[in-house]
């Protein structure tokens, strides 16, 4: 008997003492991260803490793995969030659909003023959430501030368009008539995003679809989980405010497996995915077989063209400012240089000397230009495509290596003597890489801006009117976005924003990128007593 309670006692000492060490092991795990640190303590304003909720559908949950968000300044954790499993996601698409039984019947300017109380908060927002998108995904202050008053300005946008979204009346050839365009909204919008943009993309589809009459279910990228919570937060918020469902504007942080439910489930109507190709392709073809909507927002093989009348004035800053902002991390980043054989040894020379100088440094820092990769995969990608272009023929005349620092750092890198066609020429690699081509003739210099597979962005520097015509004509670019004396990056919302060919056709944010959201029906009302039929057919 003794001895059986001493044998007790020592198990009961034993498990004391392995939950006494795992908990001394969690508190000093969580003590590590970034927002248990005063310097972060902003981090509490948008509702994160330590370890956060990754599904919302009104209220809010998370069975799945918990993941650490880092940052890519430093490589250090910030905080946790837990994901949502495949229960979950079913759980929140059932309410989402229920959700918008309710929201489909409110009128359009009414969800309007809703859109217009989200932008209003996140303006109340705008710095701190910039500072989280800093943070987490390591764009630069600006940068990041810029992303969500992006956001707002998009909510902005679709008030308005709240009151004027529609179809004409259309004459019909037979009297007693009316042929009308009906829009209506198209239900479940599922969206999936990117790091590299992790507010504004989704305030692109969501504001909206939201005035278009569609609830929504945001994933947004693994690596930024923070800042779809607290987006999340001061959406919730307002809809909350409101008495409306808070699984109008659902929110499941997961991996592929979530993103293959959303491209996989026919009660998602939409799916909006924005991404890489390679990835964006798998999507469409699991969207495909199910006949469904979808709209791609993928790569960019960017290029700016220069022509010998252009003014180096805006050549030299445009092309650092689009070469090198983000870290070479936009989709509309510019990858391709071309310059005219007169321009080119000038241009090349100047470009180098303002690379030297920009400011390198902790993204949060109000006067750094230029920050870090947002992973170190990223940082192997980049080391990857220094040696093939050195293999390839290339001269490297500016950067190439990895910055002593903590954190994901590369050196803003410049080659030039790469053939046009030189495959990692044609290969997009999201990072700061600039390929400066040499051209003699506008025919070659536009024959090569289209030869990529991508079609997102291009720009030409030119004084010559007619060349700019033609360049926007239907032998110039064959980009979704053809622009003139500015860089490649750096759209506003007020246009259609989005490519062609492998950066996969879709078009977000303005012009009349709505009617993506809504579905279409030709409506034929006869308010006569006769039935005469279209054509003039006759069936008697």
């Amino acid at each position: 008997m003794q001895r059986t309670l001493a044998l007790s006692a020592f198990r009961h000492f034993a498990l004391r003492k392995k939950l006494c060490s795992l908990t001394i092991r969690q508190t000093a795990a969580m003590s590590t991260l970034l927002i248990n640190q005063p310097k972060y303590s902003w981090l509490k304003e948008l509702g994160l803490s330590e370890e956060n909720d990754g599904v919302y559908n009104g209220t809010w949950g998370g069975k799945g793995e918990v993941v650490t968000s880092y940052c890519p300044a430093n490589n250090e954790p910030i905080a946790r969030v837990r994901q949502g499993t495949l229960a979950e996601y079913e759980e929140t698409v059932q309410k989402a659909r229920e959700a918008w039984k309710l929201w489909a019947d409110i009128p359009a300017p009414k969800r309007g003023e809703i859109v217009r109380q989200i932008g209003d908060a996140l303006r109340k927002k705008i710095k701190v959430l910039g500072s989280l998108v800093s943070l987490e995904m390591g764009k630069i202050y600006v940068e990041g501030v810029g992303e969500v008053q992006e956001y707002v300005d998009v909510c902005d946008y679709a008030v308005g368009l709240s009151r004027m979204i529609g179809g004409p009346i259309l004459p019909s050839e037979r009297p007693g008539h009316a042929l009308i365009e009906q829009w209506n909204p198209v239900g479940l919008v599922g969206i999936i995003t990117a790091f590299n943009f992790p507010v504004a993309v989704y305030g692109w589809n969501n504001a909206i679809a939201l005035i278009c009459g569609n609830v929504c279910l945001w994933k947004g990228a693994p690596t930024t989980p923070l800042t779809s919570v607290a987006v999340t937060k001061i959406v919730a918020e307002v809809l909350e405010q409101n008495n409306l469902p808070g699984a109008i504007c659902s929110m499941t942080c997961g991996g592929a497996d979530i993103g293959a439910a959303i491209a996989k489930d026919e009660r998602v109507d939409l799916v909006s995915f924005t991404g890489s190709t390679h990835v964006g392709k798998q999507v469409a073809l699991m969207v495909q077989e199910r006949f469904g909507r979808q709209l791609l927002e993928l790569g960019g093989n960017n290029a700016i063209i220069v022509f010998e009348d252009a003014d180096l004035n805006l050549v030299v800053p445009s092309a650092v400012f689009a070469s090198v902002g983000t870290a070479g991390q936009r989709c509309t980043t510019t990858r391709r240089l071309m310059l005219h054989e007169s321009v080119h040894d000038r241009v090349v020379e100047r470009l180098i000397k303002a690379y030297k100088q920009v400011r390198i440094g902790d993204p949060w820092d109000p006067s750094t230009l230029y920050g870090p990769l947002h992973t170190k995969q990223a940082v192997d990608q980049y080391l990857a495509a220094v040696e093939q272009a050195k293999k390839q023929g290339g001269t490297l005349v500016c950067g190439g290596k990895v910055m002593e620092r903590p954190g994901n750092y590369v050196e803003p890198t410049i080659f030039t003597g790469l053939a046009h066609d030189a495959p990692i020429v044609h290969t997009e690699t999201f990072v700061p890489i600039l390929y400066v081509i040499k051209f003699k003739t506008e025919e070659e210099a536009f024959a090569w801006n289209n030869e990529v597979k991508q079609g997102l962005s291009s720009s030409i520097f030119t004084k010559d009117m007619g060349r700019v015509f033609r360049w926007l004509g239907p032998k110039g670019s064959d980009c979704g976005i053809v622009n003139v004396n500015i860089p490649t990056s750096g759209a506003e919302i007020g246009g259609a924003f989005g490519g062609e060919k492998h950066t996969g056709g879709g078009r977000e944010s303005g012009s009349d990128s709505w009617k993506q959201y809504m579905r279409r029906s030709t409506c034929t009302i006869n308010y006569s007593k006769d039935l005469p039929l279209a054509q003039g057919i006759k069936f008697e």
